[in-house]
C-alpha cells in the first residue's frame, strides 16, 4: 500500500476501559467500553487506533467488519513509520 497500512483488530465491546494491544499473530486486540450497538464500538475504535498510531482520527478508516468482532482498518500515513509503530505495539512483525 503506497500511503498507509492495513491492520486487523479483534474488538471486545463492553470492557471496563478502552485498551489497544497485541492480540494473536493475525490481529491486534481492542477492548472498548462502548457497547456494540448503533456503531458505538466502531466509533470508539477509530480514536483508539489513531491514538495508538499517533495519527489523526481522519487517517483511520474501517474497511471491513462493520458488524463483526474482527475488523480491518486502514491507517493512512507513511507506511514505514506505521509499520515501525505496529512492530513496537505488537512486539514483532505484523502484516495485518
Amino acid at each position: 500500500m503506497a500511503d498507509g497500512i492495513e491492520i486487523a483488530v479483534r474488538v471486545t465491546p463492553r470492557a471496563s476501559r478502552d485498551a489497544f494491544a497485541a492480540g494473536t499473530g493475525e490481529h491486534f486486540a481492542a477492548r472498548l467500553a462502548a457497547p456494540p450497538v448503533e456503531g458505538a464500538a466502531n466509533a470508539a475504535l477509530v480514536p483508539l487506533v489513531a491514538g495508538a498510531f499517533g495519527v489523526p482520527k481522519r487517517a483511520v478508516t474501517l474497511i471491513a467488519g462493520d458488524t463483526a468482532r474482527l475488523k480491518r482498518l486502514r491507517v493512512a500515513g507513511d507506511p514505514a513509520a506505521l509499520e515501525d509503530i505496529a512492530h513496537r505495539l505488537y512486539g514483532g512483525p505484523h502484516d495485518g
